[in-house]
This record gives structure tokens, sequence and C-alpha cells, in this order.
């Protein structure tokens, strides 16, 4: 993420939303990376 999303409004948004769910969604993401592939 660039310095300047944090200010901004959707960095505020995207922190809350995917800050603590982070690692969750890492690992939907390498699963589905895996079952497409």
């Amino acid at each position: 993420m660039a310095k300047g999303d944090r200010r901004s409004k959707r960095g505020k948004i995207w922190l809350g939303t995917f800050g603590r769910r982070r690692p969750k969604t890492l690992r939907q993401k390498r699963r589905r990376l895996q079952r497409v592939a």
C-alpha cells in the first residue's frame, strides 16, 4: 500500500476491513489459486 492510501478514506476502510482478516483472506486466495491451477 502507498503511504497516501493510509490517509485516504479508502485506506482507512481497507485497513478496517482487511486489517484483522488479512491472514484469512491470504489463505483463501492461496486456496483459490491452488484450486484453479
